[in-house]
């Protein structure tokens, strides 16, 4: 540790609120330290249930040893177990107990005294298990080669070129992935390094390929709608205006069914990128060298893994693909449909119009009419009314006379209240 320079009224500065974890989280998960002779017994389970589960469980195996389990904050908790140590770690989605401790005289035989007995309870869907045995490079331990399948054995030399980490990626009889760690002199702290190193490869290749299935099963249904986009699509070069709603229900329920199964699809991808990057990142630790006549491990998982990922790349970018031509052929639907409906409100209009002059043309109809009518009315009030003044009248003026001469000023007048009164509506 370095030696404090006397500046302690650095401690007054106010610390951001995650600065504890950012800075403590390179020493989260500490490295195992082995020796030749060691065994590690690696379970993922995930987190089906929430990582709770995963915590109550290894509490309750810390409650047994008489120690305190893990508080909720925590990620990573270690538990003396006999011999050796119990590790518990929580992932985004998953959960890790690792065990090490004294391995078995014989390569691959029974682990006395671990914790992953009768009395163990699974928190979850088990989804990656190996076997990590540190043995010495010696001639005989080196013979232990011919124990794996020799059509898949992978043997990568480490770092000082000596000691070698070899598996085949099968199974045993217990489900596990065995891998052999031969020691030419390593520090015991390298040992717990390339064991770990192991274990992440062993589980970080098996979850990058959860994708694979789904990627599978999504393809065949991408293979479904690209065919049912183009019958849709020729379908409409020939579809009349009461066609076109129709098919542009049909896009659209295809595009929700794409977005649906994309949206169910986007963490799985999205995650099995990210695991198969790691797995990059810890192929190139090991390094590509390998024993003359072997395959290197880097080499053996990228053949299939990398495969797997492109498939998952390529449905995503055909879900994106599909997506767009849908948006469009449902925009160019649209478009129809939108200019279906402009036409016959075009056509409404017109034939509003076409209403509204007669409606106008019958109106002023009725005005010279109602005018008429009127002027009627108003000269034959007139003439009556020149009938009583008949003695005011000249000699001459008969109240007939007088009813014709006022004919055309009533007629003026009752046509100059009418236009009056409509202008007065009208405005």
């Amino acid at each position: 540790m370095a030696k404090a320079n006397g500046d302690h009224h650095l401690q007054s500065f106010p610390r951001h609120m995650q600065h504890t974890a950012a800075v403590g989280e390179i020493h989260s998960r500490p490295l195992p330290v082995l020796k030749a002779g060691s065994v590690i017994l690696h379970y993922a389970f995930m987190s089906e249930g929430g990582s709770s589960v995963a915590r109550s469980n290894f509490a309750e195996l810390c409650n047994q040893r008489g120690v305190a389990g893990p508080e909720k904050s925590t990620r990573y908790h270690e538990l003396a177990w006999g011999r050796g140590c119990l590790r518990w770690e929580a992932h985004s989605e998953f959960t890790t107990f690792t065990y090490d401790g004294p391995g078995p005289v014989r390569f691959g035989g029974d682990v006395a005294n671990h914790p992953f007995g009768s009395n163990f309870a699974a928190p979850g869907s088990l989804i990656s298990a190996c076997r990590v045995e540190v043995r010495s490079l010696t001639p005989a331990n080196r013979k232990l080669l011919e124990r794996f399948d020799r059509d898949s054995l992978c043997v990568s030399l480490l770092g000082d070129d000596k000691s070698m980490l070899a598996t085949d990626f099968r199974q045993d009889v217990n489900g596990m992935t065995v891998y052999l760690l031969l020691d030419g002199g390593l520090p015991e702290a390298r040992l717990g390094y390339y064991a770990k190193l192991a274990i992440e490869l062993e589980t970080y290749r098996t979850l990058a390929l959860l994708g694979l299935p789904l990627a599978r099963t999504l393809s065949g249904k991408l293979s479904t709608a690209e065919v049912e986009l183009s019958r849709l699509a020729s379908a409409m070069r020939a579809a009349s205006s009461e066609e076109n709603e129709k098919l542009l229900d049909e896009i659209n329920t295809l595009a929700a069914e794409l977005e649906a199964d994309a949206a169910a699809s986007l963490f799985r991808f999205g995650a099995s990128r990210a695991y198969g990057a790691i797995v990059e990142d810890r192929i190139e630790v090991i390094g590509r060298r390998k024993l003359p006549d072997y395959m290197a491990i880097g080499t053996f998982i990228n053949r299939s893994l990398r495969p797997a990922l492109r498939t998952c790349i390529s449905v995503e970018e055909r879900q994106d693909n599909l997506s767009r031509k849908l948006a469009r052929a449902a925009n160019l639907l649209r478009t129809r449909v939108d200019i279906e409906i402009e036409s016959q409100n075009r056509d409404l209009l017109e034939s509003m119009n076409k209403r509204a002059r007669m409606q106008l043309r019958l109106q002023q109809t009725v005005e010279g009419l109602s005018v008429a009518a009127v002027s009627y009315y108003v000269v034959g009030l007139f003439y009556y009314l020149a009938k009583a003044l008949k003695k005011f009248l000249p000699g001459s003026v008969s109240p007939e006379m007088a009813a014709g001469m006022f004919v055309p000023v009533a007629v003026l007048l009752v046509w100059w209240l009418v236009r009056r009164i409509r202008k007065h509506h009208s405005e």
